[in-house]
């Protein structure tokens, strides 16, 4: 009896340590220092998770001409590319914004997407231009569901095409703040920067006094939207970290960056993912070309790290990543 209780208990304790290392082992993290519009084909390849079907490619869109948005034309590669596969559409996908600008309405937003070119490249479609669907989420403990474009329906696999920068209220912009605030609707937007108290796009400026609810409010969103596209299966990140100013793509007029371009990042895993970018700016040696500090602070100012800790307390995925360098 005495031997087979410690067999049992042997077993039990193999079992743990096995789930354990499955729940630790690192996501792969490919990276490039190659900047141009070529290695966004070449990391996307390296993904091993070929786009199909009606493929929504979301970008942002910019608030101006000044910031960082990922042009139309860096992008044209990766579109010709993925559509020369038979039966294969991208489709560049954009939500409207929950503050005034010009791109708070969808006639206004058009507008945007014609001067900047994107109709050029691919169709483009506003995803909450028609109304708006409501995701599950996992974690309730400030927002009940994710408020998303009603479009979403029409897609069966996402790209999240990210620029890597700060952010002025989340501290980071990543691929997660791409697939939270980015893929809801106005009134998502809303529900989620309020961290749960209101879906009205102007009240909800009272209520943003609650910095880690709203962190972590994103992680939620980022979750049910990587769940509808059946979790890495169906979704894949990539991240362009260049022109890193402190503030995001949605200021008109952003700090200039004190940071060099550094290159482009890609993972199946929006944790590991964000969790990188953050790393690598954190470990680039200061000195004529690069000053991290602002950016740092930025991040550690508005607890901007604290989505990758939340997102992975919540099974989104993990911090624990390897660097695979396609150069």
């Amino acid at each position: 009896m005495k031997k087979l209780f410690l067999q049992t208990l042997w077993l039990t304790m193999a079992v743990v340590m096995i789930s354990g290392c499955q729940l630790t082992r690192p996501s792969k993290v490919y990276i490039t220092r190659d900047l141009s519009p070529q290695a966004i084909v070449r990391i996307y390849h390296a993904l091993g998770v070929p786009a199909t079907g009606r493929i929504a490619l979301k970008i942002s869109t910019g608030e101006s001409p000044e910031t960082g948005y990922i042009r139309p034309e860096t992008m044209k590669p990766l579109i010709d590319d993925i559509n020369s596969v038979e039966g294969n559409q991208v489709t560049i996908v954009e939500c409207n914004t929950a503050y005034g600008g010009n791109r708070c309405t969808t006639e206004q937003h058009w507008e945007v997407i014609r001067e900047r070119g994107f109709l050029d490249v691919a169709p483009v479609d506003i995803m909450d231009a028609e109304g708006e669907i409501c995701l599950p989420v996992h974690d309730t403990t400030w927002i009940k569901y994710d408020k998303v474009g009603s479009h979403i329906a029409n897609y069966d696999f996402m790209i999240n095409l990210a620029h890597f920068k700060g952010h002025q209220m989340a501290g980071m912009g990543g691929v997660m703040k791409n697939a939270s605030i980015g893929i809801a609707s106005v009134a998502g937007k809303a529900y989620i920067h309020s961290a749960g108290v209101t879906e009205d796009p102007v009240l909800c400026w009272k209520h943003i006094d609650n910095q880690d609810g709203f962190v972590e409010a994103m992680a939620a969103a980022a979750q049910a939207v990587d769940d509808y596209f059946d979790h890495g299966k169906k979704i894949i990140y990539i991240s362009v970290m260049y022109r890193m100013s402190i503030d995001c793509d949605c200021i008109a007029h952003p700090a200039e960056p004190l940071i060099a371009d550094y290159g482009i990042v890609a993972s199946t895993d929006p944790v590991a993912l964000d969790q990188a970018c953050y790393d690598i700016v954190a470990q680039i040696h200061n000195d004529e070309h690069n000053n991290t500090k602002p950016l740092l602070d930025r991040i550690a100012d508005r607890h901007g790290v604290h989505i990758c800790e939340h997102a992975e307390k919540l099974g989104l995925g993990t911090r624990k990543y390897k660097l695979v360098s396609i150069d």
